[in-house]
């Protein structure tokens, strides 16, 4: 196992992991990017919407309170985009790295399974499906836990095993789904969901460094790749 996810470490440093890194980072900072603005302004019409109604409930002393009021919250709705964005970039680099996670896992069997058939692309929609529901399990993972996290250690031990299950499932099926059809992949995860679980919780403990986290879906996938190669292996 610890073989496998080191392997997976060596190549995120290579010049086809930097460059779809590359890419899911700067997607997923342009999307984020056009949410927040979109919200934004929303929320900016909202207020101005709302000074103008207390201004004609009130009347026109309270216009110079208000303006302040609103200004003050102007820059809290911003400081919270902002945290907002920090909070949703991993869930939204997983969605966006999705899309490139056959490039991962196919040079990751170039490099290192050569001799073994090739693995086949997921079709487009599945994959899109797959990076979808990946990302919505990353953001539900995060939503989730944040209400545990005033209790500190029962918050930390329940994103840990909710990340390591979750996401150690997915990204499994991520790699099995090149080389077996849908049931034969699930059927496979079915038996060795105890050994995938464990895989899962390097995942997890790559997950919660801040920053590195951002290349959780090159991480996961490369590293899935060796786990699944190794079981498949042995289930022949």
């Amino acid at each position: 196992m610890l073989k496998a996810a080191f392997k997976a470490l060596s190549q995120m440093v290579s010049p086809p992991f930097r460059a779809v890194l590359l890419k899911s980072v700067g997607l997923a900072i342009v999307f984020l990017a056009v949410f927040a603005i979109g919200l934004y302004g929303l929320l900016d019409w909202l207020g101005d919407e709302g000074v103008t109604w207390m201004e004609g409930a009130i009347g026109p002393a309270a216009q110079r309170p208000l303006a302040i009021l609103a200004w003050i919250a102007a820059i809290a709705i911003g400081i919270g985009l902002f945290a907002g964005a920090i909070f949703l970039m991993p869930a939204v680099t997983s969605l966006v790295a999705g899309f490139f996670a056959d490039d991962i896992a196919a040079e990751v069997e170039r490099l290192y399974y050569p001799d073994d058939p090739p693995g086949i692309p997921v079709p487009v929609g599945y994959a899109t499906i797959e990076a979808i529901k990946t990302a919505l399990l990353a953001l539900a993972i995060y939503l989730c836990c944040l209400p545990f996290l005033l209790l500190a250690g029962l918050g930390a031990v329940i994103f840990f095993v909710a990340t390591a299950y979750l996401l150690g499932r997915e990204y499994f099926l991520i790699a099995a789904l090149r080389l077996h059809p849908i049931l034969s992949a699930k059927a496979l995860w079915r038996a060795h969901r105890l050994e995938i679980f464990y895989a899962g919780l390097l995942i997890a403990a790559f997950v919660v460094i801040p920053i590195v986290n951002l290349a959780t879906p090159l991480f996961a996938t490369a590293f899935m790749v060796h786990v699944h190669k190794r079981i498949a292996k042995r289930a022949v």
